[in-house]
């Protein structure tokens, strides 16, 4: 506990202050206590030492311990002023006295959570006055200092929040920052504290605390580096998991970290080839999903940068397990959006996926380059859009469906576009052979495939939401535009759709007369059962 000014010795107070003891009722010493606050605030660093008293006083575990929220505020102020007074030598020199003096601060600033309470001025002096001298420096030198900046830094991440201002978090940095910056080592338990607010659910629930976090880790990149390189190795290299605990979101925290400072990994990426290759099937997974997002996020550049990690990324489009492959196909959209330079060797691996022995893969092929299309057709080349053409002669419904609706609506969007631009009379002649493609699926014996082909010619190639002369003009240039063998099935089509309306018609007809003969009855059951069968 802080102890209290020599017996005997004489206390000094500046000019127009009085007294300040324990035997005075609380509205007294609050008065007092105020005077003497704004007398340190206008005082300098000359003639210090005849104070030296006062400020061991002030410390005393009556003052600090005190029930008035008031008394221990002002006390806190007057104490920053001290070490601002007699900076760079405190008064204070016993090591358990500092620890309990900036305890006792920091449970001052507390305080800061809200900008709107009527004492909030006098909490911000006392932050700003400790920012600006680098009071908390002090504590570098102190066996216990991590205890001290686990607790500063834990509180300043608990009180943060959108009510405060770009002043109020430049102070708190400013504070914080020197303490990774230029202490001897950083605790696992203080890097935790720190890295914890970079990933969900903490992101999310607190983004001011978020950005404070990342702003630190900005400011202080070289100085921390040293201790998450330390701490990935032992998590992703010796398994050491149990001294951390945010090592259960390893590869959350590396996703975050790569956004905010991706120097800080520069020692820690070769390590993730290593886990790409791993027997575990769960981590090569975990790993796959972590490098997809890294390397396609929009603004990345980590695929240039890290070539040999690039390689064996894509070495994971054929891997052994089915869920390692789907997430690199899954990703591929992402790819062929965000970067062009990639989109050669997308295509490459693209090419063999399209052919996986999984079903559910192929899927995701046609899905990935039709929506990757969808967003940038003309970023998407022509070998792609092969492989789209190529599944819709599938041996799985599913992957035929997909292929088709997805030229389908490609044809249409393209054909949408009303302006006669340069651009665009080339993306037609690009998605021309599509129409094509999509009719002479009609050709399919499963009457799915047909109902799909049906959907397809009245919902894009000539879209039933028009007016009757621009789905003339729709109809017009299909039977212009189509080879033989489309015409063939298109009017196969036209003739069914025609037949299936003649049935309903009659069937409708009979229904209406409420003829109840067996010969009536016999006729509209046959009617039924050759529209349930088309």
């Amino acid at each position: 506990m802080p102890k209290a000014a020599s017996k005997g010795a004489k206390l000094v107070y500046p000019a127009g202050c009085k007294e300040v003891s324990g035997d005075m009722n609380k509205e007294e010493l609050v008065k007092r206590l105020k005077a003497l606050a704004r007398a340190f605030q206008d005082m300098g660093q000359d003639d210090n030492e005849k104070y030296t008293e006062l400020a061991l006083h002030l410390a005393s575990e009556f003052f600090i311990d005190h029930s008035s929220k008031d008394v221990r505020l002002l006390v806190a102020c007057c104490i920053a002023d001290v070490f601002r007074i007699f900076a760079p030598e405190a008064p204070y020199t016993n090591q358990d006295q500092l620890k309990e003096i900036f305890l006792f601060l920091i449970k001052q600033l507390r305080g800061l959570d809200d900008p709107e309470a009527p004492q909030f001025k006098r909490y911000f002096y006392l932050l700003e006055n400790l920012a600006w001298v680098k009071s908390f420096n002090i504590c570098i030198e102190l066996e216990d200092n991590q205890e001290i900046f686990c607790s500063l830094f834990k509180l300043m991440f608990d009180i943060i929040n959108d009510k405060h201002t770009a002043k109020v978090k430049n102070f708190m940095l400013d504070m914080m920052c020197p303490l990774i910056a230029e202490a001897d080592s950083v605790s696992q338990k203080l890097l935790d504290i720190i890295l914890v607010n970079i990933i969900e659910p903490w992101k999310s629930q607190n983004r001011q605390a978020y950005d404070l976090a990342k702003d630190l880790i900005k400011r202080t990149s070289n100085a921390i580096e040293p201790y998450i390189q330390t701490f990935f190795n032992n998590a992703l290299m010796l398994g050491k998991t149990s001294e951390s605990e945010v090592s259960d979101h390893i590869f959350k925290l590396i996703y975050e970290l790569n956004m905010i400072s991706p120097s800080i990994l520069l020692a820690v990426l070769p390590q993730l080839e290593f886990k790409l290759k791993s027997n575990d099937e769960g981590e090569r997974k975990a790993v796959t999903k972590l490098l997809a997002r890294m390397f396609s996020d929009t603004d990345s550049d980590l695929a240039v940068q890290n070539k040999p990690l690039w390689l064996c990324f894509l070495g994971r489009f054929n891997d052994i397990s089915a869920s390692v492959r789907t997430i690199c196909v899954q990703y591929s959209q992402q790819f062929l959006i965000n970067h062009p330079a990639l989109r050669g060797d997308m295509t490459e691996n693209l090419k063999q996926r399209q052919h996986d022995q999984e079903e559910n893969i192929r899927y995701d092929v046609v899905q990935s380059i039709i929506a990757a299309a969808k967003k940038d057709l003309p970023g998407i080349n022509d070998e792609l859009l092969g492989f789209v053409k190529e599944r819709t002669l599938d041996k799985k419904f599913k992957v035929r469906r997909e292929a088709l609706l997805g030229l389908g609506h490609l044809f249409k969007k393209v054909m949408s576009k009303s302006e006669d631009t340069e651009e665009n009379k080339e993306l037609r002649k690009r998605v021309d052979w599509m129409k094509d493609r999509v009719i002479n699926g009609y050709y399919q014996t499963n009457i799915e495939d047909r109902l799909v082909v049906e959907r397809i010619f009245n919902t894009c190639l000539v879209p039933y939401m028009l007016d009757v002369k621009e789905r003339m003009k729709r109809l017009y240039y299909l039977y212009a535009t189509l080879d033989q063998s489309a015409i063939k099935a298109l009017n196969e089509l036209l003739k069914m759709q025609y037949s299936l309306r003649c049935h309903v018609r009659g069937l409708l007809d009979l229904h209406s007369r409420d003829l109840q003969t067996a010969d009536s009855v016999s006729l509209m059951m046959s009617k039924v059962y050759f529209l349930s069968s088309k």
